[in-house]
């Protein structure tokens, strides 16, 4: 037999084909008829095809027998499909197995190919020819298929950071106008996110509280007193208590809010928003949330809130879950028209607004992880 092509007609390294049969003569013949073409491996054996198919240079093609004592070509296959390393490499049976059943069941078992023996030199090439070139236009589009992935990717993270740096921005420009730092945010948005944790498994929120629903109401959430904006400064920078009138100017911050972000998500996305949700997707879930908890935020379980005055399960899950944070918050931290008091103030005035200001089972996990609570707000301190 002779020496394998180093260099193939136009210039590249030649592809490698793998000939298996338990007979030197036909190992012979085919492998000179390839030759002039590709570089030949040989096994004369089952279990020496698998060794030379996972070894380099690592076959583009398999020429594969039937018949073989010990293992057969059939064995051979499934051996190679359950390898990872292997399983995308085609099979074509050169066999003297020439029923149409033979056929079938070589061809069901994953083999690209089959070709009976004797074989004829012009169909083994063009066999062969055909299967390599079909190989490379599917490696051609898996690479091509994991480079826009990738690409698509990349850019998907690029838009999620570019939206929530925006979003943050925004809010913290609501934060500014009413003389507080922006840890307000960071430390709300973390009691929301450690009372979801703690709530993920309890009966009545499990079914809600899921990872990715807890995400948008995590980030959703610095937005809640974005309606601010609206409030005129004499009222919303007063140095001391509102009076009866200036506090329902304040209330309207909520209705405020919620109108922007509703202005928001129907103007400008519009016709393209409503196609995206038919389909089943929801591009600005965390706005609609942002809306719910813009609104809501200062509604009471026993219906005494505002703007809506809704009771109990009508107030949207978001929205209860800010009201926890933000009074605790305001509670606990120091605001231009106040000092802060001790977590143990805060503590006493949120168990005492158990199901008459919050939901009772947000107040009990509150109270349940009241260390992590003290943690987020040394860690995010003024």
């Amino acid at each position: 037999m002779s020496e394998p092509l180093t260099v193939a007609a136009d210039g590249t390294a030649p592809r490698t084909i793998l000939v298996v049969d338990d007979t030197r003569e036909n190992l012979t013949i085919i492998g000179e008829l390839l030759q002039p073409f590709y570089r030949v491996r040989v096994a004369n054996s089952g279990l020496r095809a698998l060794k030379v198919a996972q070894s380099e240079p690592r076959p583009a093609l398999i020429l594969l027998d039937v018949m073989m004592p010990g293992m057969d070509g059939y064995a051979v296959l499934r051996a190679l499909r359950a390898e990872p390393s292997t399983r995308d490499i085609p099979v074509i049976f050169v066999t003297a197995m020439d029923t149409d059943a033979d056929e079938e069941h070589g061809l069901a078992l994953g083999a690209v190919d089959y070709v009976t023996k004797p074989i004829r030199p012009a169909i083994l090439l063009a066999r062969v020819r055909t299967h390599l070139e079909l190989k490379e236009a599917r490696d051609w589009l898996k690479d091509q298929n994991g480079y826009l992935e990738s690409q698509i990717s990349r850019r998907t993270r690029e838009i999620e950071l570019i939206k929530d740096v925006s979003l943050h921005a925004l809010a913290m420009l609501t934060e500014k106008r009413d003389n507080e730092t922006g840890n307000h945010l960071y430390r709300t948005q973390a009691y929301i996110r450690a009372l979801m944790q703690h709530l993920e498994t309890h009966p009545r929120f499990c079914g809600y509280l899921v990872p990715r629903q807890q995400e948008l109401i995590a980030k959703a959430a610095p937005l809640h007193d974005i309606g601010k904006v609206g409030v005129p400064d004499a009222i919303l920078l007063k140095p001391g208590r509102l009076t009866p009138a200036e506090f329902e100017i304040m209330k309207v911050h909520a209705q405020i809010g919620a109108e922007a972000i509703e202005d928001a998500i129907h103007k400008v996305a519009g016709q393209a928003l409503a196609t995206l949700q038919q389909q089943g997707e929801s591009p600005l879930a965390f706005l609609e949330i942002a809306c719910q908890i813009a609104r809501s935020h200062h509604e009471k379980w026993d219906g005494s809130g505002y703007p809506l005055g809704l009771a109990g399960e009508a107030i949207p899950v978001p929205a209860r879950l800010m009201a926890v944070a933000d009074v605790f918050d305001a509670i606990t931290s120091r605001r231009h028209y106040k000092e802060a008091l001790p977590m143990e103030v805060a503590v006493a005035i949120i168990r005492e607004g158990r199901g008459q200001h919050f939901d009772p089972d947000m107040v009990d996990a509150l109270l349940e992880i009241l260390d992590v609570f003290h943690e987020i707000a040394q860690r995010y301190q003024d």
